[in-house]
């Protein structure tokens, strides 16, 4: 795309209107930007740099806040054909001057900088030369018996010299007072030398010292951040903000995980968006507190976490499968086998989590829990004998029986002929399961429901005992990531945009998946 020069009365283009280039010398230069928060002296030093641009340019539909990023200026306006570094605030192209198109902005005069230049130079050099010097008058170790030998009558080089330069004044007879005036000079030049060079080593020592104290400062810092190091090797921590058991764990997550994200630039690093995910649903912090923490904004966290649950719920939900009855076998506990054989295929239960009120009465009603006394949203949750979660359902009103959701929520799919469930009594699907299996097998299907309504105290109490497992998981889930045992607000039970799913399901089933990843309580 071709620019052209903003300043008036400034016709050069890049580009003619047939798309060539004009002058392959001439170049284009944006306006400087004002950069905050790289310290004040940046900040008032960039301030000053675009004010100046700005008053150089001096156009009234530019201004300090508003300067479009299509606003060039040319090289034809600067000295050197560019602009200096920005920390020059003295050079003569630190801001536009040349064919301004008006009179209020002088041209800057190159002469008086190249002046300046080389007075600087020349203070440094002698400042070398001073420092040279008296390191060289400096006396070595061996030296000190010389010393001590003209402190014993041996004329020293001081006085050998004064009496050399009354020797010479004698002679000149006349010219003692031009003798006079140059020493002085001497002797006032290397006081002042003497005092720079004094200055100097402060300087550097104060240098020196804010160099140190600013490592500290950053090395305290990156301590502090939140950044990828966060948890170095410390799998107590890896288990207090994630849930997880240890690091290796979160790591071969994590790095499953970070190719699936998407390259977009985000302010927070794919470490930091999964942490920031893992501590909300693990400690329930308030998102004021995580913005807090990640010195971010608000809308940023709740951005952030709307978008970290969807991709894990849409990752990880494939962790909870229904296993194949050969695995199965392969895994059931001895317990069960004593018990039921191999034919125990799940344990299933319901579990609530407390909601917000809606404000609609129909909504209202359908949530309203008389087992919890408050507004509910209920999960069907299946286990294998071993503990691991394979069935999760959607969320249901917390007035919906146990009954309704076993037979609408797909569960009933998964079962095979012959296979045995383990649930408590207000999962009254006999006759339903009958029915629905009546084509398959309904004799197995039937034995293995008849269990839900116990035949003797010996079989309800073997059932007790090993139903209890699922309650376990139950607790472990909502214990190990308390924002289930928190109270939901409403938004998050709403349906996402263009899913069938809302953002509590999603959580549920993120943090069933993440229970998964952990040792089995079985």
């Amino acid at each position: 795309m071709g620019h052209s020069c903003c300043v008036n009365g400034c016709h050069t283009k890049s580009h003619d209107r047939h798309g060539r280039k004009v002058d392959l010398n001439m170049r284009f230069f944006r306006f400087p930007t004002w950069k905050r928060g790289y310290g004040q002296q940046v900040e008032e030093l960039t301030e000053r740099r675009r004010v100046a641009w700005v008053a150089a340019v001096r156009r009234k539909d530019i201004t300090f806040n508003t300067i479009s990023p299509f606003m060039r200026v040319c090289s034809r306006h600067f000295h050197k054909g560019q602009p200096a570094y920005e920390m020059m605030e003295t050079d003569p192209d630190w801001a536009p001057s040349l064919h301004l198109g008006h009179t209020y902005v002088a041209p800057t005069d190159t002469a008086r900088a190249e002046r300046r230049c080389r007075r600087e130079q020349l203070r440094k050099e002698k400042l070398r030369a001073a420092e040279i010097k008296e390191e060289d008058v400096t006396p070595e170790p061996g030296e000190e018996s010389s010393e001590q030998h003209t402190e014993e009558g041996t004329p020293g080089t001081e006085e050998v010299g004064q009496l050399h330069a009354k020797e010479w004044t004698h002679e000149a007879g006349g010219g003692s007072d031009e003798l006079t005036t140059e020493n002085k000079i001497q002797i006032t030049s290397h006081t002042v030398t003497q005092t720079e060079c004094d200055l100097c080593v402060l300087r550097r020592a104060e240098i020196n010292r804010l160099l140190e104290e600013n490592r500290a400062l950053r090395l305290e810092l990156h301590e502090c951040r939140i950044s990828d190091g966060f948890f170095g090797d410390n799998d107590e921590k890896v288990k207090y903000y994630t849930g997880l058991p240890n690091l290796g764990t979160f790591m071969t997550l994590f790095n499953f995980l970070v190719p699936l994200m998407h390259g977009q630039r985000k302010i927070l690093t794919p470490f930091q968006m999964l942490l920031l995910t893992f501590m909300r649903l693990r400690l329930d912090l308030p998102p004021q507190h995580l913005a807090h923490l990640f010195r971010v904004s608000l809308k940023t966290v709740y951005r952030t976490f709307n978008e970290t649950v969807s991709f894990l719920h849409a990752n990880l939900k494939c962790s909870i499968v229904w296993p194949d009855r050969e695995t199965l076998h392969k895994i059931m506990p001895h317990e069960f086998v004593e018990a039921f054989g191999h034919r125990v295929a799940v344990i299933i239960d319901c579990f609530e989590i407390l909601t917000e009120k809606s404000s609609d009465l129909k909504v209202r009603a359908q949530m309203f829990s008389s087992y919890k006394h408050h507004h509910t949203m209920k999960y069907l949750i299946g286990i294998t004998p071993r503990g691991t979660i394979c069935f999760l359902s959607k969320g249901w009103g917390g007035g919906t029986s146990d009954k309704h959701i076993t037979l609408n929520s797909g569960f009933l799919d998964n079962l095979l002929p012959g296979d045995i469930v383990l649930a408590d009594r207000g999962f009254d699907v006999k006759d339903r399961v009958g029915m629905l299996c009546a084509e398959v097998k309904p004799p197995a299907i039937t034995k293995g429901c008849c269990q839900l309504a116990a035949r003797g105290v010996e079989e309800t109490r073997e059932i007790a005992h090993l139903r209890v497992h699922v309650e376990r998981v139950i607790r472990n889930v909502c214990k190990k990531y308390k924002i289930l045992s928190g109270t939901i607000p409403v938004t998050m039970i709403l349906p996402c945009e263009g899913e069938d799913v809302t953002m509590l399901d999603k959580v549920v089933t993120v943090c069933s998946a993440l229970t998964n990843q952990c040792p089995v309580i079985v």
